[in-house]
C-alpha cells in the first residue's frame, strides 16, 4: 500500500511563496537604497505580477 502524500504543501506552498517574497520585498524596502531598491521592486513586483495575471486569466 502507498503511504498518502501530505496534501499541506500543495495547498499552502504557492501562498507561502508568495508571502515570503512579498516579506522579504517589504523587508529590502526599509533597509536603504541601490541594491536594498532593486530587491524590494522584484520582492514586491512579482507578487502583484501574479495577482494580476490570476485576474486576468479569470
Amino acid at each position: 500500500m502507498k503511504p498518502r502524500q501530505s496534501s499541506f504543501w500543495k495547498v499552502f506552498g504557492i501562498p507561502l511563496g508568495i508571502g515570503l517574497l512579498s516579506a522579504v520585498g517589504l523587508f529590502a524596502a526599509l533597509l536603504g537604497d541601490g541594491l536594498w531598491d532593486s530587491l524590494s521592486w522584484l520582492g514586491l513586483g512579482i507578487p502583484a505580477a501574479i495577482g494580476t495575471w490570476a485576474l486576468i486569466k479569470r
